[in-house]
């Protein structure tokens, strides 16, 4: 859950709108050493220059005088403007496209099931690079339970993409393309994005969207910023969240959303879905989701092990929702329902009655996430189980190391 941005001390008194929202992207069933990424200058975010171009040329940034000609309205305060294109040309090699393959598997009551590959569309933005990969951000529901990513830049050129880390709780990701994989064509027209301040928006400044809409590559849309710390509840989770009248349409998770200076100020995320209702789409602020993505971008890159290889954890789980831990009074996570007789987990001393909520740091809330998670690892591997155990009715976080056993041959 979204904290409170720090200083805001408004926050008690902010108005709480609950609503239902639908995950504003295209999905069928429904992502180290020397690192040099954008850094706190002054208070503020500086990013590094293009992966693959001279720092001092920014022939095709946003100048002073740029935004000063834009903003200007002779009393010193500035208006919403209708011609963004200076801020779009300066930020689009910043922003990606991304497509996703799930394989989905149908069980029919009566007779065989079928199993076919399922395609998605989300967005993301270029936030950094180490040594050996090119970072990009975007939303946990855009790439969680894929089977493969595909990353295309401004230059229509795609290149694999994998899973660096993610966190289901503040639904931010980050995935990780090789940059010896990269052309030098493509390198010298990408640019690491500029990432601003959401603490100091004003209600009313110009705000702009761009992203993947519809799978169909990159546009712009563009608006204001209608509201500040929004509260919005999406799978049993609430954020605190930019609302925006700039459409945000499916396929736009994951974008970046713009102030007049080509800043990042939020990650579009989600929109209103109603037909009573228009103009309400939201977008996580960036000063929220800086300090999420830090952790996720030094996490090592992951690589789905094959089927027959992945490690299994010998339990049988029931989630524990929002409702059942408020009416209970027990976390949230994944309840251990069952421990399988004579089987590592066992041995490591899981119990029934266990709640898990992350497994080597990585946040876990269902039992579908869980399962996600396995399959990165191979049967033999160790992992440590973040686990909330009842002793004398109150609960304690405690860390169980577990190696995984072998998949049952069924």
């Amino acid at each position: 859950m979204f904290k409170d941005p720090e200083g805001n001390k408004n926050w008690t008194t902010m108005k709480i709108v609950a609503i239902t929202v639908a995950l504003a992207l295209l999905f069928g069933g429904v992502a180290g050493a020397g690192f040099q990424t954008a850094k706190y200058i002054a208070g503020r975010i500086i990013p590094d220059s293009s992966p693959g171009t001279d720092q001092n040329d920014d022939s095709d940034g946003i100048t002073e005088e740029d935004v000063e000609k834009i903003i200007e309205t002779g009393d010193g305060n500035t208006v919403t403007v209708t011609d963004v294109s200076s801020v779009v040309k300066a930020v689009m090699p910043s922003v990606v496209s991304i497509k996703n393959t799930t394989t989905v598997t149908e069980q029919y009551r009566w007779g065989p099931g079928r199993t076919y590959e399922s395609q998605s569309a989300g967005s993301g933005i270029i936030i950094g690079k180490n040594d050996s990969e090119l970072l990009v951000v975007t939303n946990n529901h855009v790439i969680e339970g894929v089977d493969s990513m595909s990353v295309t830049f401004i230059d229509e050129q795609s290149y694999e993409a994998l899973l660096k880390g993610a966190d289901p709780n503040h639904d931010l990701a980050v995935i990780a393309i090789p940059l010896s994989g990269i052309s030098e064509s493509t390198l010298n027209q990408i640019k690491i994005a500029e990432l601003g301040d959401s603490d100091k928006l004003i209600v009313g400044e110009t705000a702009i969207a761009i992203g993947n809409a519809l799978g169909y590559g990159q546009s712009v849309t563009a608006g204001v910023i209608s509201a500040l710390h929004r509260e919005v509840t999406v799978n049993n989770v609430t954020f605190a969240l930019i609302q925006t009248d700039a459409a945000i349409n499916p396929g736009n998770s994951g974008g970046a959303l713009l102030n007049i200076r080509g800043e990042v100020i939020g990650i579009n995320a989600v929109k209103f879905s109603s037909s009573d209702v228009e103009g309400m789409g939201y977008a996580i602020p960036i000063s929220t989701a800086i300090p999420v993505i830090d952790e996720l971008e030094l996490q090592e890159t992951k690589v789905k092990v094959a089927e027959a290889e992945q490690g299994y954890l010998a339990i049988q789980t029931v989630d524990v929702t929002a409702e059942i831990a408020a009416t209970y009074n027990i976390p949230m996570g994944v309840f251990v329902a069952a421990v399988e007789n004579d089987s590592l987990a066992e041995d490591a001393g899981i119990q029934k009655g266990d709640i898990i909520t992350s497994i080597d740091g990585n946040s876990i809330t269902t039992k579908d996430r869980l399962d996600d998670k396995l399959e990165y690892y191979k049967a033999g591997t160790e992992v440590v189980l973040t686990i909330q155990r009842a002793a004398d009715n109150v609960y304690e976080e405690i860390a169980v190391k577990v190696t995984l056993d072998e998949k049952p041959a069924n």
